[in-house]
C-alpha cells in the first residue's frame, strides 16, 4: 500500500509547496511562493511539482467548492490550480468523466469563437478544461478555466481517456485494496458460458469498468466501446456508487485510487458492512486481467445500466459523437 504518498495529510501538502518551481509563464500572474499554503492561492495562481511522482497514470480531481483543480500523478498529487467554473445556470456538471479530446489551439464552435488554448473535452456538450480567464470565483458557461501556463503543464502530461473528477466536496482519493467483485473467488461460480468477450471490437484505449447492483450485470469499455459483458451474483446490495482508478499491479496485487464522488462524505478504504461481494465467471475474470492497467476506471452504481441513471449525474464514458 502506498496510502503514505498520497496527498491525504499535511506532509504531502508541504512538500508540494517546498518543491514548487519558481518560474511561470509571462502571460500569468506569479505562481504562490514556496511557502504559500493552498488555501491561499490567488486567483491566476498554481503549484506545480511533476518531480514528486516522474511517471505513472494521471488523474485529475475539481472541487467545485473549492475552486481548484488537483492533478495526480501515480497517485501522488503533483500540482494545484485556481479555476473558475460554471455560473448559476450554466453549471459544471459533477461526475466522473474521461479525456475525449485534446487541442492547444481550440476555437469554440458554441462562443463566438472564443479561444480555448490546451482544451480537454470532457462532455460533446461543451464541457472541457481549458486556459481562460480567473476573476476568483465562478464564471464560465460550464467549463474549467485554468490558468494558461497551468493548462499547459496540464496539457503535457495527460493522454486521452484520462480520468476526471468534478466534484462539490474538497475531498482527496485514497489507495485502497482491490474492490471486492474483482477478487479471485471461487465462491459461488458462474458458468464460463454466461459472459461476452469481444477485445476485438476496440482493441486499444482507456477501459471503464460499470458495475450495477441492479441490473446484476458487469459491463466492460474500451475506449468508448463495449468488449465484454458478464452477469454477477451479488452477496449484499450495492448502497451508493463508488468509483475506483487503477494506480498499479505489482507483485502485492492491483492498487485502486478510490476517487470522491459528488455527495460523498467518506474517505478510507470501503467497510465490509458497505461492499456487496461479488462473483463474476472465472473466464470472465480471467479475460478481464489481460486488458487491467493503469490507469483503468471501475464504476460500482446501485442503479441500472438501462437508464444510466446514479441520480448523481456520473459519466464514466461518453459516445454520442455530436
Amino acid at each position: 500500500m502506498k496510502i503514505d504518498r498520497m496527498m491525504t495529510s499535511a506532509m504531502t501538502l508541504a512538500l508540494l509547496g517546498a518543491a514548487l518551481p519558481l518560474a511561470a509563464f509571462a502571460q500569468t500572474p506569479p505562481v504562490a511562493t514556496a511557502d504559500g499554503r493552498i488555501e491561499r492561492l490567488k486567483p491566476g495562481e498554481y503549484l506545480w511539482a511533476p518531480e514528486i511522482a516522474p511517471a505513472g497514470p494521471v488523474t485529475v480531481i475539481v472541487s467545485l467548492k473549492t475552486q481548484k483543480a488537483y492533478a495526480y500523478r501515480n497517485g501522488v498529487a503533483i500540482g494545484v490550480s485556481t479555476v473558475s467554473t460554471g455560473t448559476r445556470g450554466h453549471a459544471t456538471p459533477t461526475g466522473v468523466f474521461t479525456v475525449l479530446q485534446k487541442y492547444a489551439d481550440h476555437v469554440s464552435n458554441q462562443y463566438k469563437g472564443a479561444a480555448m488554448p490546451f482544451m480537454q473535452r470532457l462532455t460533446w456538450g461543451g464541457i472541457a478544461m481549458h486556459a481562460g480567464n480567473l476573476p476568483g470565483y465562478p464564471a464560465s458557461h460550464g467549463c474549467i478555466r485554468l490558468p494558461l501556463a497551468f493548462a499547459k503543464l496540464l496539457f503535457g502530461i495527460t493522454r486521452m481517456g484520462v480520468t476526471v473528477v468534478i466534484t462539490q466536496d474538497a475531498l482527496m482519493p485514497v489507495v485502497v485494496t482491490t474492490p471486492g467483485m474483482l477478487k479471485p473467488d471461487d465462491a459461488a461460480p458462474l458458468p464460463d458460458g454466461a459472459f461476452v468477450w469481444r477485445p476485438a471490437r476496440s482493441p486499444t484505449g482507456p477501459v471503464s469498468i460499470v458495475i450495477s447492483g441492479r441490473d446484476r450485470k458487469v459491463v466492460v469499455l474500451r475506449n468508448g466501446v463495449e468488449i465484454g459483458s458478464s452477469p454477477v451474483v451479488l452477496d449484499a446490495p450495492v448502497e451508493r456508487t463508488a468509483a475506483f482508478t487503477l494506480q498499479s499491479i505489482d507483485a502485492s496485487g492491483e492498487h485502486w485510487l478510490r476517487l470522491p464522488l459528488p455527495g460523498e462524505t467518506r474517505t478510507g478504504e470501503l467497510s465490509v458492512e458497505d461492499r456487496a461481494k461479488g462473483h463474476l465467471p472465472e473466464g470472465f475474470r480471467t479475460a478481464l486481467a489481460t486488458v487491467l492497467t493503469p490507469g483503468a476506471t471501475l464504476l460500482v452504481t446501485r442503479e441500472t445500466l438501462a437508464s444510466a441513471g446514479t441520480g448523481t449525474a456520473v459519466t464514466i464514458i461518453e459516445t454520442d459523437g455530436r
